[in-house]
């Protein structure tokens, strides 16, 4: 086991590198990069009297100015040589400088991470507590009412995107009957808080985003869980231990579900970026000042060194997350034998 985890962690070098290398490269010929947004904002400026110009000039910045830019951005050398300047920094934990911030890549990340770490790890753990249950249920009572009434409910937040779902939330119970607010992850008043209502204020500011959160997430570990139930009942094993005089309901907690958890320990590696990378629209809908808003809005303002920052951050999530997901099928399943 001890070789097959190391070639996995060897293997994630190439990878991360053929991901990076193909986002930096296609960040280089999307137009409208920070030298384009610098020359129409000296252009905006230069038409509203903010900036003193010669009427001759039809350009906003000079070649000069222009030259000094691309040499500062890196967009004056080849794309290959360009990501090998990137790549060094990055070995150094360098990941540059946020063109619209003016701050640290690293700095402006770590700002936004416990934000997004806070809604992750609350809707992996409720995720688990809800699909646990609702899955073994569903399972035992296949095809009865509960089963029905539930798939029903399970098959909607499936089908709905979970940023319809938080549009719907915000717009009845925020903007229409206002129980909840409107966005944010916290008040205002936030810091002059007791300790008690800190912790209330940040449960009230999260209920309608973590909803948003888990509809999704928890209709795929249910049906995980249920169709791998489903799979063990028709086992040999269980009908051995019927026979033997268990009854049903004893057979499915001290056999079935002992081989039911390794497709969701299959899928668990697939949560680790949801820890933090969070959701792009969900934390747009809700103003919530995090990882996933951090990343729509570098897209947005194409601020490349920010986006390349995210990137870091979530390729290595996803590779870890995949080295997890094998660990845990091991654990789960004495079966596998990773040679």
């Amino acid at each position: 086991m001890r070789q097959y985890f190391i070639r996995r962690i060897l293997l994630m070098i190439p990878t991360f590198l053929g991901i990076s290398l193909l986002v930096f490269a296609i960040t280089r010929f999307v137009p409208g990069g920070p030298i384009e947004r610098m020359i129409m904002e000296a252009q905006m400026g230069s038409a509203s009297g903010k900036s003193t110009r010669d009427a001759s000039s039809k350009a906003a910045l000079s070649e000069e100015q222009l030259a000094q830019l691309r040499a500062y951005y890196g967009f004056d050398k080849p794309v290959f040589i360009a990501y090998g300047f990137w790549l060094s920094k990055v070995m150094s934990l360098d990941l540059g400088n946020s063109t619209r911030y003016g701050d640290s890549v690293w700095n402006t990340i770590k700002e936004r991470l416990p934000v997004s770490m806070f809604f992750g790890f609350s809707t992996v753990f409720l995720t688990y507590l809800i699909c646990m249950p609702l899955g073994i249920l569903k399972a035992v009572y296949h095809k009865g009412v509960f089963d029905n009434l539930s798939s029903l409910l399970v098959f909607v937040g499936y089908a709905v995107p979970g940023y319809i779902v938080g549009i719907l939330l915000l717009v009845f119970l925020g903007a229409k009957w206002q129980i909840f607010p409107l966005g944010g992850f916290v008040s205002d008043s936030f810091s002059s808080l007791s300790l008690f209502e800190k912790v209330k204020d940040l449960c009230y500011h999260a209920v309608l985003p973590m909803t948003a959160y888990l509809v999704g997430s928890i209709a795929v570990e249910t049906f995980l869980l249920k169709n791998s139930l489903l799979d063990q009942f028709s086992a040999d094993y269980m009908r051995t231990a019927v026979a033997k005089g268990l009854s049903f309901r004893q057979s499915v907690f001290r056999h079935a579900l002992k081989n039911s958890p390794i497709p969701i320990a299959t899928h668990f590696g697939n949560n680790i970026s949801l820890l933090v990378a969070g959701s792009f629209l969900i934390e747009r809908i809700f103003n919530i000042n995090g990882f996933g808003l951090l990343g729509y809005e570098a897209i947005v303002d194409r601020d490349y060194p920010v986006v390349m920052g995210i990137l870091v951050v979530s390729a290595a999530l996803q590779l870890i997350g995949n080295i997890l997901s094998d660990l845990c099928v091991a654990l789960v399943d004495p079966r596998v034998q990773f040679e």
